[in-house]
């Protein structure tokens, strides 16, 4: 940690004087160096437990090694996504009521630790419909869990950090989790073997557990200091308030519209690795390569998103979204080319770019939102933003599956024009992020 450490100092001294870091409060000013490194540490813990234990990459192996049914590895993605920013607008007024949010952090890492472990004890000892089941649902406690890290984090960055460190922050915790996915990566790859392990599956799961609760343990020593608490009975009914927020403030509205056509990055690579599973097999050798994909990923994107993030997050999500499109336009060309599409290799690579741009683009729209808000208009942005994209999550997945009907490549159709409307509509938002780098 001494070169990320080093690199924060580096910041902190060029831009102590900036004038966003006076906008902080005077203990947070005081703070500022050991609250971004606990901010990097506990999240690149969280994002390692979410590289080893991923909806889209290595959770449909558990529901292929323990024999449930195919139709429950379409949930996976919707599960994971959709529960994690559904619950949020029904729980922004709690958190506003609050004068400390970190417990609220800690609570959610505890409860992602446990629905993981579930996901390992099911595929370890469980089989069948049970198994599937009990996946589904250890993914569904990790998904409302996550819903209380996300709506604290973002408010607790915003209070802690000034403007042209937070990007940096997250990319760089991002950065940490990809040089552990590889390393695992490669682990299950030396070591796992040729058939699809349950044992190693369970012991990949079970570590992500562990990681998130050492990334709760190493977030109690954040400094945050007291908001301003709002009562709860200043909060009439947080679906009109969430209904009124989005109706009357214009550049909100534009930044939910541009995220949810942004979901072609999310949303396409499940897609890419049931087509290299069906055209290549499904062995450890295949569960690690898409690991040290996603590792990859996440260590060059999380680092150098970070830093664009910081000059234009509005810029890096619609690049991003059509980035994310012209890849998807290669590969649906690549489905007609039988020796490139049979490669054991090709899936691999074409997951790596979508996770890639996806990484840019996770952070991108992270440090908008934080930037775009002040005080606790930034917890209601964050959460009710989510909350509209859990529904659109629900929405374009039923149909992204419901167009699967007619063959994967459709669904990637709908996702690639999805990323090209995310361009058009992306031009038209503000630009609230300082510039400099």
């Amino acid at each position: 940690m001494s070169s990320s450490g080093s690199f924060i100092d580096k910041l902190l001294r060029r831009d102590a004087e900036h004038e966003d870091a006076h906008e902080l409060r005077e203990e947070a000013r005081g703070n500022i160096r050991h609250n971004s490194m606990t901010f990097v540490l506990a999240n690149g813990l969280q994002n390692i437990g979410d590289q080893a234990a991923k909806a889209s990459t290595v959770l449909p192996w558990v529901i292929s090694a323990t024999g449930a049914p195919t139709w429950m590895t379409g949930l996976l993605v919707p599960i994971r996504e959709s529960g994690s920013m559904l619950p949020q607008a029904a729980l922004q007024p709690w958190v506003r009521f609050r004068k400390t949010r970190r417990e609220i952090w800690i609570a959610g890492g505890i409860g992602q630790a446990f629905g993981l472990a579930l996901v390992a004890f099911a595929a370890a000892t469980l089989s069948g419909v049970l198994a599937g089941f009990a996946v589904l649902g250890g993914l569904a406690l990790q998904a409302v869990s996550r819903s209380l890290n996300s709506i604290a984090s973002k408010d607790i960055q915003g209070r802690t950090m000034p403007k042209g460190l937070r990007g940096r922050v997250s990319g760089l915790s991002t950065t940490i989790s990809g040089l552990v996915a590889i390393t695992v990566g490669l682990a299950v790859r030396v070591f796992g073997g040729e058939d699809l392990s349950r044992t190693v599956l369970a012991l990949l799961v079970g570590g992500a557990a562990l990681s998130f609760v050492i990334g709760a343990m190493v977030f109690r020593g954040l400094r945050e200091g007291e908001a301003e608490a709002v009562p709860m009975t200043e909060a009439n009914s947080w679906i009109s308030d969430s209904w009124e927020l989005f109706t009357h403030d214009a550049p909100f509205r534009r930044f939910v519209i541009v995220r949810s056509l942004l979901l072609v990055s999310a949303l396409a690579p499940p897609f890419v690795v049931a087509l290299s599973a069906e055209r290549s097999g499904a062995t450890m050798s295949s569960v690690a390569t898409f690991i040290v994909a996603s590792g990859l990923a996440a260590l060059i994107g999380g680092r150098v998103s970070g830093v664009v993030s910081d000059r234009s997050s509005k810029l890096t999500m619609i690049v991003g979204a059509g980035i994310a499109s012209a890849i998807i336009a290669v590969f649906i060309a690549s489905t007609f080319i039988e020796p490139l599409i049979s490669q054991w290799w090709w899936g691999p690579v074409i997951f790596f770019l979508l996770t890639v741009v996806h990484t840019g683009v996770r952070v991108a729209r992270k440090t908008y939102v934080v930037d775009m808000a002040e005080g606790d208009q930034r917890t209601q942005y964050v959460a009710v933003s989510n909350t509209a994209m859990g529904v659109t999550l629900l929405i374009a997945g039923a149909i992204s599956s419901g167009l699967t009907l007619l063959g994967p490549l459709a669904a990637l159709i709908f996702l690639g024009a999805l990323g090209i409307a995310g361009v058009l509509v992306g031009r038209t938002l503000e630009e609230v992020s300082v510039g400099y780098a």
